[in-house]
Order: C-alpha cells, then sequence, then structure tokens
C-alpha cells in the first residue's frame, strides 16, 4: 500500500536558518578515507531528516567512520497540491551542500542517496531533485515505500543475533511508516502505510497544544491505516518486534530517561508517556529527559502513530534497532559491487511468473549486449549500469504476452512501470518501462522525454540496440546467429552481416528496411549490408 499524498496544509515552527550558523561539518580528509580503505556512503532523504552514514565493510559487517544528521523536515514544505514550498527547499539544498562536502572525497560508485516519502509525493519533482542532484554531487533515486521497507529490513537485519524466529520490523519516518516481516535477513511481508511523525503531528499538533481529543483521534486515523494490513500482520507469526528510525529511538530515550521502561519500548510505558503528554498539553513545555529540541515539535504525532500500531499488532515489547535505512542501502551496495544483485533475482522472478519465453528472450539478450560491446565506447554506454539495464530489458521485453499478444510492449510496460521490483528504483523502472514500451513499431518520442533529462540519451540508445537485437530473432530460430557488425558515428549506424546472409534472408532484409524507416523519424540513420 502505497503513501499517495501528505496533509500539508499547516507549518511546523522550525528553528530560525539566520538566527544561528548552520551544524559546523569537519569535512573528511583525503588520508582518512583513503586509510579506511574500501568505504562507502549512504545518504537518506527522509521526510524528517537528512541521514548520511559512512562505513567500510569489515568481514561481513559495517565499520562506522562517520555520521551526519540535519532535521530538514522536508515533509512539512509538502504542499496540498504535492509542491515544495520555496523556504523548505532552499533549507534541503543547503543541507546538500553541506553533505556534498564528505562524499566529494570517495568513489561516484560507493555512494548511493536514496529519497523516502516526500520526494515519492512531489508532483513536479524533477527541477528540485536537478537542484539537490547538483547540490549534493550525486544521483538521486527515489524508492518506493515497499523497497524502502526491504532496505530497512536488510539493514535492522544486519543488527540484530542471528535467530530462527519471524521478526516484525517497524520504522516511523516523517512521513510514512513501513512494516516488515521477515525471517533471517528475507523480508516475507512488507507494506508502506500513509502516516509518519511529521504528517501527524502537523494534522493533530500543529499548533503546539496536545489534548486528549486530539490524541484520540490522532490513534484512530493510524488506526484506519492499518487496518487493511492488520490482521495480515497480526496471524504472519511473528515472534519479536524491532524499531528503527528516529522517532522510535526518541521514544525509548524517553521511556528509559523517565523510568517507564527500562529497555526497549513496553506497552505499558508507552501509556504512561501518552498520558504524560496529554498531562503536560503543550509541545513546547515537553521537558523529559532525553528528549532533543529538534525532536520536540514531531514527539507527539510519533508517539500517537507507535501507541496504534502497539495496539492494533498486538505489540506488547519492542526491541530498538541503532541500524535502518542507511545500513541497508550500504549492505545492498557492497552486495552489488561484489555481483550480489537482488535486481537479477527480481527479474528471474518476473520471467517465471508470467511465463516469458526464456530461451527467446536469452537469444535476444546475447545478441543486445554483443552490440553494446561493439558500441559502448563510441556511443558513450561504458558503465556497468547501461549493460545491466539492457540486459534486463531483453529478459523482460515480452512479458506483456501474459495479457495480451496485442500490442504486448505496453502492456509490459505497464506492469514494470507499476510493480513493486525489489532493488530497482522509481527511476530505474520507468527506464526499463520505457525500453519495453519502445522495442517494437514506432518509437514513442514522449515516452523518452518523460525520462530524467540525464538518463534520456542513453535510454535512446539502449533502445536501439535492443529493437535491433529483437528484429535480428524475430524468426525465434535456435540456429539464427547471424553475428552482425554494428558500427555508429554518432547516429549514423551501420550493421554489416556475414557473406549472402542477408540474400538469404529475404523478409530479415525487408524488416531491416522498416526499421530503418522508423528509426529515421527519430534522428537515427541505419544502413546495412
Amino acid at each position: 500500500m502505497e503513501p499517495k499524498t501528505i496533509d500539508a496544509d499547516m507549518s511546523l515552527p522550525t528553528p530560525s536558518t539566520t538566527d544561528q550558523p548552520p551544524p559546523r561539518m569537519d569535512p573528511l580528509s583525503d588520508k582518512a578515507v583513503e586509510d579506511a580503505g574500501e568505504t562507502f556512503a549512504a545518504l537518506d532523504l527522509g521526510s524528517n531528516s537528512f541521514h548520511l552514514l559512512i562505513a567500510r565493510s569489515d568481514g561481513g559487517t559495517l565499520k562506522v567512520i562517520d555520521r551526519y544528521k540535519e532535521m530538514v523536515r522536508l515533509g512539512e514544505g509538502l504542499t496540498e497540491s504535492r509542491d515544495l514550498r520555496p523556504d523548505v527547499a532552499e533549507r534541503a539544498l543547503a543541507c546538500l551542500e553541506r553533505i556534498g562536502q564528505r562524499l566529494r572525497a570517495l568513489k561516484p560508485a560507493n555512494v548511493r542517496v536514496v529519497g523516502t516519502n516526500t520526494l515519492r509525493q512531489l508532483r513536479n519533482g524533477a527541477d528540485f531533485l536537478a537542484r539537490a542532484e547538483a547540490a549534493v554531487g550525486q544521483p538521486i533515486e527515489v524508492i518506493a515505500g515497499r523497497e524502502e521497507a526491504r532496505l530497512i529490513y536488510l539493514g535492522v537485519a544486519h543488527g540484530l543475533a542471528i535467530g530462527d524466529e519471524k521478526r516484525l520490523v517497524i520504522d516511523i519516518g516523517g512521513g510514512s511508516t513501513e512494516l516488515i516481516v521477515g525471517h533471517g535477513f528475507t523480508p516475507l511481508l512488507r507494506e508502506s502505510l500513509h502516516m509518519g511523525c511529521v504528517s501527524m503531528s502537523q494534522r493533530f499538533f500543529n499548533d503546539g497544544r496536545i489534548t486528549l481529543e486530539r490524541m484520540d483521534r490522532a490513534e484512530l486515523v493510524a488506526a484506519i491505516q492499518i487496518r487493511p494490513v492488520r490482521e495480515l500482520f497480526r496471524q504472519s507469526g511473528w515472534e519479536t518486534a524491532t524499531g528503527s528510525s528516529g522517532t522510535i529511538k526518541a521514544i525509548a530515550t524517553v521511556l528509559a530517561g523517565e523510568g517507564w521502561c527500562h529497555e526497549g519500548i513496553c506497552a505499558a510505558g508507552l501509556t504512561q508517556l501518552r498520558e504524560a503528554l496529554i498531562d503536560c498539553g503543550e509541545r513546547d513545555k515537553l521537558s523529559f529527559k532525553g528528549l532533543s529540541d529538534r525532536r520536540r515539535p514531531v514527539f507527539a504525532g510519533g508517539v500517537g502513530v507507535l501507541r496504534a500500531l502497539f495496539q492494533n499488532l498486538a505489540i506488547e515489547h519492542m526491541h530498538v534497532s541503532d541500524q535502518a535505512l542507511r545500513e541497508g542501502v550500504i549492505y545492498e551496495l557492497i552486495g552489488r559491487i561484489h555481483h550480489e544483485d537482488v535486481r537479477e533475482r527480481t527479474v528471474a522472478t518476473l520471467c517465471r511468473r508470467f511465463d516469458v519465453d526464456q530461451e527467446q528472450a536469452e537469444r535476444v539478450r546475447h545478441t543486445a549486449l554483443q552490440l553494446y560491446d561493439q558500441l559502448g565506447e563510441s556511443w558513450k554506454l561504458n558503465r556497468h549500469e547501461y549493460a545491466c539495464m539492457l540486459g534486463w530489458a531483453a529478459q523482460l521485453h515480452e512479458i506483456g504476452l501474459a495479457v495480451s499478444h496485442s500490442q504486448y510492449q505496453k502492456h509490459g510496460a505497464y506492469l514494470l512501470r507499476n510493480a513493486d521490483l525489489s532493488g530497482f528504483t522509481r527511476q530505474e523502472q520507468e527506464v526499463l518501462a520505457t525500453l519495453v514500451m519502445s522495442h517494437r513499431r514506432k518509437v514513442p518520442k514522449e515516452a523518452f522525454a518523460s525520462l530524467p533529462e540525464g538518463k534520456r540519451d542513453c535510454a535512446r540508445r539502449l533502445c536501439v540496440l535492443l529493437r535491433l537485437a529483437v528484429l535480428i530473432h524475430r524468426g525465434r530460430s535456435a540456429s539464427a546467429k547471424p553475428n552482425p557488425i554494428l558500427t555508429a558515428d554518432n547516429a549514423t549506424l551501420s550493421l554489416c552481416f556475414p557473406d549472402n546472409w542477408l540474400a538469404k534472408h529475404p523478409l530479415s532484409r525487408l524488416e531491416l528496411e522498416e526499421e530503418s524507416e522508423r528509426l529515421s523519424q527519430v534522428g537515427i540513420s541505419l544502413a546495412f549490408c
């Protein structure tokens, strides 16, 4: 269940950005980074805070080198029309520029920046993302709610003792709450709910007053969000509950500081905290031990969400994890570098689920990658991710046949654009869907125009390679292996087959003539011999 909007018609008060200088950041020196060995960084652009983690892999665990966090409260800047208020946008960009200092010393391939709920909700987010990427010096990947849940579980699971029990993991962010049930390192059930500490605080405690009626209402609204998945999670057989995120850690700190729960979070202590909030009556008067000034504006909303989860999922006690999304992103990044890419498993699962002709898909993939190897340098496609994307598109280009043969490329694109694809970002799903949409018939110019600007040219070129590979194997023959040579002079392509091959395959020659006409309409000249 993907969150759709944030009710952000009111704004929380924020610390002045002019009364005091921004938090001091001492950039890591190049020497420190070199001494750390193979260093990785994950930056989580959350609805409440921006979190940076810099670490290196040490025997299967992460050795933390540095952390940095700023409460940007991006979610409070999301308007009813799902635009971002200019003052909040500027606050976020200033933070990203500071964080960019830390990232410049690292290998770009070892850095991953992910955006969550608020960036998912932006109606026209391309302009802000472009400015944000320029500020931080890295591409920003917007991930879907269930993908966020998977990465959270990956991070939390690596920090837990090895056990055979099923685990419930909960992460309360600024605008969404992720629920996961998993076993070992494998998530079995995951959901993303449209509620978080920022959005709930804006909606029910925006003026700073905390009353019984408002808390009851906040918990009721949270219960409504949980209701569609309540029985699914209650009956999933989880045995232990673990919470991550700043909200849950802040609640645990307050409970321990006030003596209401000595380890983790217990249901009775959470009820005492709720009553204390109501007795206090005003946000600015909250003086719990361990509650920071920065957390205070969104604390009541977070307590309301967590108490609703405890009640509806029958949680009596919750452990608290120091690891969450950022750690999961780094473990995933390390896995990709060592060729343990969850996206490969996702594509294989899709092929099985939709009964793809895998022999034909492999023929197309093999030829597409052969053509890619011939043009990768001249067409500036010499990045590993481009080859991966082309290969996955080739494997999935016929997925739409499971729906209908008529215009199956459109059905395939719809499935890939809207499915929960583990490991893929939203931008990657959009590129994959566009390649599948464009692999036959007319080349849809508008499909490429909707891609992020930095991905359009390479996607068009990958599309040409995929189209040629599909055309070469249209006969679906296992014995047809023409192995043509493809060369390029910018937008002029030359495709040369072995002697007399085209003469023996007149249908292929006719199809190439038709393809040459189609490609000319998008500015590409194709000659063949």
